[in-house]
């Protein structure tokens, strides 16, 4: 597009979607053994689409990882299987239960298996020798995702120091490691939420059915709606029933709440998204309600 002056300046998207290409490019070029972590969330469903635009017309040059709590949305799942079908790459699990059964890690009293991820993560990453990882994590997410750089740097076991982070001047990223250790790249940083479903909207994407508004039963706890489902039950007084809900956010079903809301199309999704304060994490993510600094906590351990 062109401005008044007859200077041709890119859109706020198009900038976007440059910039994450080419960090996406540059990691293919710079580390060995890279890997896009994939869930079927709205974020890595536009990191995968950048990754094939990035090399379109020859196909994904990775594998794409998905850490699967086997506490997932069905909706997602099928959605998950489906694309990377289409797109012809190969997808790996790693499984937490299987991790559970393994001795791996150890199933928690609450049921819950999000803050489990992380030893089987950094199995997986182990495992395949992926010296590189694409995460879909975005600074206006949280507080300490705002800190972490676009090439973000993890010793050799995985973990990371928010006072040990290389500069990145002028969009040059240093991707130098030792044996054993990684790179979390996240393509996806400078990207709102709102960006997001524009770019979801100009691209027309394919997303999940249960990102839009639809009637579900579901039960009040803590200020938060969940659905009711086998991996999430309402205890005693608390009451079920039906609402319209969608998701914002996608993560394990048992700690993903649902909220309010009539928009079914992506175009009332960004109207709702353009007028809300809350942060999809903070309004939907009860693994996020532990204390002020849990995802800083879960960071440091060596989550996304």
């Amino acid at each position: 597009m062109t401005d008044n002056t007859g200077t041709y300046r890119l859109s706020q998207l198009a900038t976007l979607e440059a910039e994450s290409i080419h960090i996406i490019r540059e990691v293919v070029a710079e580390l060995e053994r890279p890997v896009l972590l994939f869930s079927g969330g709205k974020d890595s469903i536009v990191m995968l689409r950048l990754a094939e635009k990035a090399f379109w017309p020859a196909r994904i040059p990775f594998p794409v990882l998905h850490v699967d709590t086997g506490h997932n949305f069905a909706e997602v799942l099928d959605y998950r299987d489906r694309r990377v079908v289409e797109l012809g790459i190969q997808l790996l699990v790693a499984s937490v239960p299987e991790a559970i059964d393994s001795g791996l890690v150890q199933e928690l009293p609450d049921g819950t298996r999000n803050r489990i991820q992380t030893p089987v993560l950094l199995d997986a990453l182990e495992k395949y020798r992926f010296t590189a990882a694409f995460g879909g994590a975005r600074r206006d997410e949280d507080k300490a995702r705002a800190k972490e750089r676009v090439f973000s740097f993890r010793d050799d076991f995985g973990q990371w120091d928010p006072k040990n982070q290389r500069p990145e001047l002028w969009n040059l990223y240093n991707g130098r490691i030792h044996s054993g250790e990684s790179i979390r790249v996240f393509p996806l940083s400078n990207w709102t939420e709102l960006d997001i479903w524009q770019y979801v909207e100009r691209e027309g994407i394919e997303l999940p059915s249960i990102y839009f508004a639809h009637d579900r039963e579901v039960f009040d706890r803590d200020g938060m709606l969940y659905a009711v489902h086998e991996y999430c039950r309402p205890r005693e007084g608390e009451t079920v029933f039906t609402e319209r809900v969608r998701y914002r956010t996608v993560g394990d079903a048992s700690l993903t709440a649902a909220v309010r809301s009539d928009a079914d199309t992506v175009a009332k999704i960004i109207d709702e998204v353009a007028s809300t304060r809350i942060t999809e994490r903070g309004a939907t993510r009860g693994d996020d309600k532990f204390s002020e600094a849990a995802m800083e906590d879960r960071k440091r351990e060596g989550y996304f």
